[in-house]
């Protein structure tokens, strides 16, 4: 017992203390257990991020534009962002064929979409690269 200013405090015992519960340590899971897959699913959501997106404002555009575009001109629009990232573009022209798109380097997302007879006499602004495809 020891005594501080008239009051008595009871020593704790000494020896190993037991906690009321037990305890349980959180683990760290990996990338594939967390969803239950295993490496080719992650390896394969990590490609399909990098796919191009398009933003609602850009699918509008093509929408009442009547531009529409196939499988391989996707692969080289792909191919154009992937140019452009290498080069360290954030926001760039991307001009194919008859068509100019303006995008996100960053997020891999087409921001707007003109066709060639909306091209003639208008200025793209904010931008910092231009890829011909």
């Amino acid at each position: 017992m020891v005594v501080v200013d008239r009051m008595a405090f009871q020593r704790p015992p000494v020896g190993p203390v037991k906690p009321d519960s037990p305890i349980r340590r959180k683990s760290t899971p990996t990338p594939g257990a967390i969803e239950g897959t295993g490496f080719s699913e992650v390896l394969r959501q990590e490609i399909d991020s990098r796919e191009i997106k398009f933003s609602g404002h850009a699918e509008m555009r093509m929408r009442t534009r009547n531009i529409s575009l196939s499988q391989s001109e996707m692969m080289r629009l792909s191919d154009a962002v992937n140019r452009a990232e290498e080069k360290g573009a954030r926001e760039s022209l991307i001009l194919m064929d008859k068509l100019a798109l303006i995008v996100s380097i960053k997020n891999r997302t087409v921001i707007t979409a003109v066709d060639e007879e909306r091209m003639k006499q208008n200025v793209f602004t904010n931008i910092d690269s231009a890829v011909i495809v």
